[in-house]
C-alpha cells in the first residue's frame, strides 16, 4: 500500500459514529523475503506479504479496538473496516470506562520514507554460494519494506515505511562452536557480506584449537558492539520505564536516587530520528527525535507512555505501552576500534552472549552465558577459545567503575526476531573495554 492508498482507505473509514468522539486507524504492514540457510544451501525460499489495521473508537474514556487482516482491494477493505466500525461503537457502551485514557490533543502529521537498495532472492543466494563454499553457513536472510502508519478523524496522518534487511547467520563448525556475523542494512553490498565472511573463516581456524577453561573469577574483557548491544539492550526491560521508577522495581532506581552511577563515558539515548522504528505510535503521539535517558553517567530522563503520563501527569514522550526504547542510541567512545584487542591485552573476548536475565533487578545485575566465538586473549592476541561460561555482574558496575573505553564506531544490531512480523527496533552500541568482569561458571 502506498501512502495515498492509506490516505484514501482513512479518509473513507475514519468518520465518527453518532455518539463518538474519535475513530482512529493504525496500519501495519511488511512484503518480506525469507530465505533460511543450511550447510550454505537453501532449506527453505519464501515470500510474505501481509497487511493489518487496527480500528479503534472512542467516546469519552472509553475505548473499544479491533484488528483486522486487509486484502489490498480498497473498496472490499473500505466496506470491511466501516463495518467493524459500526460494531465497535455499537459495543461502546458496554466497555468500562478507562481512567488512564490519554489521546493526542494536537495534530502532528509525519511522513518518512526510507528506499534502500536491496538484494533479490537469487543474489543473496549466488553471494553465499561464491563466499561460503563448502562451509557450513547456517542462518536466515529477511530483506524488504515494513510500514507502519496511523490516521484518525481530527486529520492526523502519520507515513512510516523503510526498506531494510537483516541476515542473521554463523559459521558452524562442530557441536556448540561457531562464528555469529550478522549482516544488517539498507543497502545490501556483497563486498561487505565476502569481507565478514572470510573474518568469520578466520575465527573459525581459531575454533579448531583446544578449547581453554578458565576458573571463576573477574577478568578483563572486550564486548564486540554486538554484545554490548544485547547487554545495554537488557535496561529496556525496565530500566527506563517511567512507570517502573514510579513503581519502584526499575532497574536503574539507583541511578536516579544518586546512590550509583554510571561512568562519565556512558551516554543513552532513544535516537528515534536516527534508527529504524517509526516517530509515531499506534495511538497518534508523535516522538521527539531524541529522548535522552543517560547524560555522561548520569540518570537524564525516562521514556513516558500515555498512560503513565495520565497516572503520574508528567508530559509524555511517545513512549510504547511496555516504556522500552525502539532506537537505543549508545554513544561510541575514543578507543580506535582496530586497537581494541591491543588495548585489551590479556583477558576475555567476548563476542556473543545469550540467555541475558536479571539475576538482582534492584542491584540492575545481570547473568547470562559467553556463546559463540569467544576467545582467550594474551598480549593482544587470540590465542584460543573458552569453553562457555556464566557471568553474573552488575551493570552499574560493569559499565560504571568498570568501564575502561568505548570504541570509536558503533554498529547497528537490529531485533531479528520475526514473530508475527518483522520488527522495526534495534541498539546501536559501540564496543566495550570493561575491567573485573564476573565469571562465576
Amino acid at each position: 500500500m502506498r501512502a495515498e492508498d492509506f490516505d484514501k482507505l482513512a479518509a473513507a473509514v475514519c468518520q465518527p459514529p453518532a455518539g463518538t468522539d474519535l475513530v482512529s486507524l493504525a496500519y501495519s504492514a511488511e512484503s518480506t523475503e525469507f530465505i533460511r540457510f543450511n550447510h550454505a544451501q537453501v532449506r527453505q525460499a519464501m515470500h510474505v506479504d501481509q497487511h493489518y489495521a487496527t480500528l479503534g473508537v472512542v467516546a469519552g474514556t472509553r475505548r473499544a479496538t479491533s484488528t483486522v487482516s486487509l486484502s489490498g482491494h480498497f473498496e472490499d477493505d473500505a466496506r470491511r473496516l466501516r463495518e467493524e466500525c459500526t460494531v465497535l461503537a455499537r459495543d461502546l457502551p458496554f466497555v468500562p470506562e478507562d481512567p488512564h485514557l490519554l489521546l493526542p490533543d494536537k495534530v502532528e502529521s509525519t511522513h518518512h520514507t526510507a528506499s534502500g537498495t536491496l538484494p533479490s532472492q537469487r543474489e543473496v543466494v549466488d553471494a553465499v554460494a561464491r563466499h561460503a563454499g563448502a562451509a557450513d553457513l547456517v542462518g536466515l536472510y529477511a530483506g524488504g519494506p515494513v510500514t507502519r502508519a496511523y490516521a484518525d478523524s481530527r486529520g492526523q496522518r502519520n507515513w512510516h515505511r523503510v526498506e531494510s534487511f537483516h541476515f542473521d547467520w554463523s559459521l558452524y563448525l562442530r557441536e556448540d562452536q561457531a562464528v555469529k556475523t550478522p549482516y544488517a542494512g539498507t543497502v545490501w553490498e556483497e563486498p561487505a557480506f565476502a569481507s565478514r565472511v572470510e573474518q568469520a573463516r578466520e575465527r573459525l581456524v581459531l575454533l579448531e584449537r583446544p578449547r581453554k577453561t578458565l576458573p571463576p573469577g573477574e577478568y578483563r574483557a572486550f564486548f564486540t558492539p554486538g554484545a554490548t548491544a544485547d547487554l545495554l539492550g537488557i535496561l529496556g526491560w525496565g530500566g527506563f520505564s517511567q512507570r517502573a521508577l514510579r513503581t519502584g522495581v526499575s532497574t536503574l532506581q539507583k541511578l536516579h536516587k544518586g546512590e550509583a552511577l554510571f561512568s562519565p563515558q556512558l551516554t543513552l539515548t532513544e535516537a528515534v530520528a536516527d534508527g529504524v522504528a517509526p516517530r509515531f505510535q499506534m495511538d497518534g503521539f508523535v516522538k521527539p527525535a531524541s529522548v535522552p535517558l543517560v547524560a555522561e553517567g548520569r540518570a537524564a530522563g525516562t521514556l513516558v507512555s500515555a498512560r503513565s503520563s495520565r497516572e503520574y501527569g508528567v508530559a509524555a514522550n511517545g513512549a510504547n505501552a511496555m516504556e522500552a526504547p525502539e532506537s537505543l542510541d549508545v554513544a561510541p567512545g575514543k578507543l580506535p576500534i582496530a586497537d581494541a584487542l591491543k588495548a585489551l591485552d590479556t583477558g576475555v573476548y567476548v563476542s556473543n552472549v545469550h540467555y541475558l536475565n536479571y539475576s538482582d533487578r534492584a542491584s540492575c545485575r545481570i547473568t547470562g552465558m559467553t556463546r559463540f566465538a569467544c576467545f582467550w586473549v594474551e598480549k593482544g592476541e587470540l590465542v584460543a577459545p573458552i569453553n562457555v561460561m556464566r557471568f553474573d555482574d552488575s551493570l552499574l558496575r560493569m559499565f560504571g567503575e568498570g568501564l575502561i573505553a568505548l570504541t570509536d564506531q558503533a554498529e547497528l544490531s537490529p531485533d531479528p526476531r520475526t514473530w508475527g512480523s518483522r520488527q522495526l527496533r534495534g541498539v546501536t552500541a559501540p564496543g566495550a573495554l570493561v575491567d573485573g568482569f564476573r565469571l562465576t561458571l
